[in-house]
């Protein structure tokens, strides 16, 4: 482990690479896809990228839980978490396959 981290900065470098807008226009086109991805998540909405993955938003109800440190019990309150399901595309992408050979997308 103990990869590079890609910043929202690498984000905009990368789109203005490829896609050639200006750098304020990279930048103002990546925060406005991540704005929109964070607003549907916030409303319970599911994201769906294609040939990606899945974020969605899972309730958990209250549960006990332990102090591992003093094994007294403890409150875990209700929350909401955030789920990603990587698609099958790029789970063979990371597994060093051919995605082009996957069937159907998560």
């Amino acid at each position: 482990m103990g990869g590079k981290t890609v910043t929202r900065a690498d984000l905009c470098e990368a789109v203005y690479q490829k896609v050639g807008l200006s750098r304020s226009e990279s930048a103002e086109l990546v925060e406005s896809v991540l704005r929109e991805i964070a607003d549907c998540l916030v409303t319970g909405e599911t994201v769906k990228l294609s040939s990606f993955g899945t974020f969605s938003v899972r309730s958990k109800t209250e549960r006990i839980g332990r102090n591992p440190k003093t094994g007294e019990e403890v409150p875990i309150l209700p929350r909401r978490v955030l789920v990603f399901k990587p698609s099958n595309v790029l789970k063979t992408e990371i597994n060093g396959g051919d995605a082009s050979s996957v069937q159907g997308d998560d």
